[in-house]
C-alpha cells in the first residue's frame, strides 16, 4: 500500500476518517479526533505486516482503476472501483450527522454503502482495525449479522447484511445486490440495517446541504470554498468546542526531515483562524462552541497563563512521545503522539483567544451574544497580554531551542488589548475602554519602535532582528498598520525578496532546530495573495490564487506544506491553516454578485 495525500475526509464533528483514492479507510482515531487510531495504515506503509495495521478496504478483484468524488455540498464520499472487464462497484462513505430530537446526532460510527454499478464485480472486504497505535489487533467475535472487535479500551461492532463468513474470512464474492456496513459502538440497532443506513444517508446529506445553503460567499470559486468550509467544520470537536489543527499526526513536513508532529489538538491560534474564516461565511455556530472552550480555559487558568495548545477536551497535558509500533508515512518516522508545544511560551495565544471571541459581542444573530461575564474572563487574558508582549517566546513557528521577542506575538498582544477596547465600547464601559485603548497604544508604540527597521524599511521578525518571516504579512489583516503604510509596503517587499519561491512562500529562511526548511508553508502563499490584493495588486493576486487552487488534491483538499519544485503535498492533513487561507483569499478576491449578474 503506497501512501500519498490524495485522500478524502469524512466525519461528523465527533470522529473523522481519511479514505484513500481506492476507497480504503487508512486513518481514523476513536472514540474521538485525538484517540487511538483504529485505522492507521497511513502510517504503516512499507512495514512488515503492514496489511494488518489498521485498514478498512473494499477491494475489487482484478482492479483496473478508481474514480472518486464528493456528493455535491456534503461530507459524503463516493468511490467507484472498476475491474479489467469493466465491472464496477460504488462505495458511499460517511459519518452520520443530522438533527434529531432537538440536537445534533453525531455517533461514533462510520457507514459504508456498497453497490454494484456495472457487470458482476467480485469484491473482498478487509476490515482490520488495530489498537495501541497499531501494536495489536482486537479480538474478534461473530454474531448472526455482525462481527465484534474487542480492544482493551474500546469495543466496536460492524453490523452488515453481507455474509458474515465472507467478512470474517475476507472471502472474495460476487456483489449481486447492494450491501450496507455500519461500524460503531458495540450496540444493537433499533431498526433494520438497510433502513437505518438509508435514513442515515438521506438525513446526513440533507444536513450538509442545508448547512452549505446558508453560507454567504461571492459567486466565484464556490466549489472550492464549500469544500474548504466543510473540511474546517469536520475539524471541530463539537462536544467541547475544541478545533483540531489537522486530523493526522506525523505526516512529515518534508521527506526524511524529522519534522513530524501530532496536530490532533487544539491550538488556540489555529482555532482563531478557523473561527474567523467560518464567521466570514456566516457559519457562526463553530464560534459559539469555541467560545465555551475558551471560557473554560480562562476559568481554569484563573489569571495565569494560557498554553498555546490543549487537548480537545481541555486536557493541559499532551506530552510528546515517540510511537515505536508504526514506521511512519512512507516509512519516514518518527511517529509522534502528543505535542511538546503545550510546554512552550507563545505570547500570541492571548490575542488569538480574544480575537476568536470578539464577534460574539457584535453579532446580533447569535442566540447568546457576549456579555459582561465573558468580557471579564477575556480581560484576565488581556492582562497577561499587556504584561507579556515584549517578553521572549517560541513564536508562531514554535522554535524548540531558542526564544526571542517575536513581532507577531507582540502584535497579537496588541490585538488582545485593541479588541478589548472595542468590546468595552460596545458594552458601554468607558473606563474599561480607556484602560484597554491605553494599553493598545502603548504596545503599538513599542512594537513600531523596536520591530521596525528604518534602514531596511520594514518590520522584522523579532525586536531588533535582521530577518523577516511570513507572519508579518498579517499586520494589515490584524489592523496593526494600513496596507498603504510605507512600513507595510517595505515589509511586503522584503518578504517577496527573501521568502518567495515560485508561487509559494517559506515561513522563514533561516535554519531552525532541524535545518533550513525544504518545503513551503501553504497558508503563507494565501497570506501573500491577501497582501497583494490589499496593496492594489489585485489581478496579480487573482492569478496566483488560481495557481493555488490547482495545487489542491483531486478532492479539493490541502495539507500543510508543498514542495515548490514538484508540487507534492506534505505535512498533516487536511490542514486547517491551508483551508482557512483558501477561504479568506476567495472572499477577498471574489467578484460580487452584482459584478457577475
Amino acid at each position: 500500500m503506497t501512501s500519498n495525500l490524495d485522500l478524502g475526509v469524512i466525519g461528523n464533528c465527533a470522529i473523522g476518517a481519511l479514505v484513500d483514492s481506492r476507497g480504503r479507510i487508512v486513518w481514523c482515531c476513536l472514540p474521538r479526533l485525538d484517540g487511538d487510531p483504529a485505522f492507521c495504515a497511513l502510517l504503516a506503509d512499507g512495514a512488515d505486516g503492514a496489511a494488518d495495521r489498521g485498514v478498512f478496504a473494499v477491494e475489487i478483484v482484478d482492479f483496473a482503476r478508481a474514480e472518486q468524488r464528493y456528493m455535491r455540498n456534503t461530507a459524503i464520499l463516493v468511490t467507484t472501483l472498476y475491474d479489467r472487464a469493466g465491472a464496477a462497484v460504488e462505495i458511499v462513505d460517511f459519518a452520520p450527522r443530522f438533527n434529531q430530537f432537538g440536537r445534533i446526532f453525531r455517533p461514533m460510527a462510520l457507514v459504508r454503502r456498497i453497490r454494484p454499478v456495472g457487470g458482476a464485480p467480485r469484491i473482498a472486504i478487509r476490515l482490520r482495525p488495530a489498537h495501541s497505535w497499531g501494536a495489536g489487533r482486537p479480538e474478534r467475535a461473530r454474531g448472526s449479522n455482525h462481527v465484534r472487535y474487542l480492544s482493551p479500551d474500546l469495543a466496536l461492532r460492524c453490523t452488515s447484511d453481507a455474509p458474515v463468513s465472507y467478512l470474517w474470512d475476507e472471502t472474495p464474492f460476487i456483489l449481486e445486490r447492494p450491501i450496507d456496513m455500519l461500524l460503531g459502538s458495540d450496540e444493537g440497532l433499533a431498526r433494520p440495517l438497510g433502513e437505518t443506513c438509508r435514513r442515515f444517508l438521506d438525513e446526513t446529506a440533507a444536513y450538509w446541504r442545508e448547512w452549505v445553503r446558508y453560507l454567504s460567499m461571492p459567486p466565484e470559486w464556490q466549489e472550492a470554498v464549500i469544500r474548504a468550509a466543510i473540511a474546517l467544520k469536520l475539524s471541530h470537536y463539537e462536544e467541547t468546542g475544541g478545533i483540531v489543527a489537522a486530523l493526522t499526526t506525523s505526516i512529515p513536513e518534508a521527506p526524511h526531515s524529522g519534522r513530524n508532529w501530532d496536530y490532533r489538538y487544539c491550538w488556540l491560534r489555529d482555532a482563531c483562524f478557523v473561527v474567523k474564516a467560518l464567521n466570514r461565511l456566516g457559519a457562526t455556530r463553530t464560534m459559539e462552541g469555541h467560545i465555551h472552550y475558551i471560557a473554560n480555559l480562562a476559568a481554569a487558568a484563573g489569571g495565569g497563563g494560557l498554553q498555546p495548545v490543549y487537548g480537545v477536551a481541555l486536557e493541559p497535558g499532551i506530552g510528546e512521545t515517540a510511537v515505536e509500533s508504526l514506521p511512519g508515512y512512507r516509512g519516514m518516522g518518527p511517529v509522534r503522539r502528543g505535542n511538546q508545544a503545550h510546554e512552550h511560551v507563545q505570547n500570541d495565544v492571548y490575542g488569538s483567544a480574544i480575537l476568536a471571541a470578539t464577534q460574539a459581542f457584535f453579532d446580533e444573530r447569535l442566540a447568546s451574544p457576549g456579555g459582561p461575564r465573558l468580557f471579564a474572563r477575556l480581560e484576565a487574558l488581556g492582562e497577561r497580554a499587556a504584561a507579556a508582549f515584549d517578553s521572549p517566546d517560541a513564536g508562531l513557528w514554535e522554535f524548540r531551542s531558542r526564544a526571542a521577542v517575536h513581532t507577531f506575538s507582540a502584535v497579537m498582544c496588541w490585538v488582545a488589548c485593541d479588541r478589548l477596547a472595542k468590546i468595552a465600547a460596545r458594552l458601554a464601559l468607558p473606563d474599561r475602554e480607556r484602560r484597554w485603548r491605553g494599553e493598545a497604544d502603548r504596545i503599538h508604540a513599542v512594537v513600531c519602535a523596536r520591530a521596525f527597521d528604518p534602514e531596511r524599511g520594514g518590520f522584522m521578525e523579532t525586536f531588533g532582528g535582521d530577518t523577516v518571516d511570513a507572519s508579518l504579512l498579517l499586520l494589515h489583516e490584524l489592523g496593526f498598520v494600513a496596507p498603504s503604510d510605507p512600513r507595510f509596503l517595505g515589509t511586503l517587499d522584503m518578504v517577496e525578496k527573501t521568502l518567495k519561491s515560485g508561487d509559494f512562500l517559506y515561513r522563514y529562511a533561516a535554519a531552525d532546530d532541524f535545518g533550513v526548511p525544504e518545503t513551503a508553508f501553504l497558508v503563507c502563499a494565501f497570506w501573500y495573495i491577501d497582501a497583494l490584493a490589499a496593496v492594489g495588486r489585485r489581478e496579480e493576486a487573482r492569478a496566483l490564487f488560481e495557481e493555488m487552487l490547482a495545487r489542491r488534491n483531486p478532492l479539493g483538499l490541502l495539507s500543510e506544506d508543498i514542495d515548490p519544485a514538484t508540487g507534492e503535498l506534505w505535512g498533516n492533513f487536511p490542514q486547517t491553516y491551508s483551508m482557512v487561507g483558501l477561504i479568506n483569499s476567495a472572499m477577498r478576491l471574489g467578484r460580487s454578485w452584482d459584478e457577475v449578474l
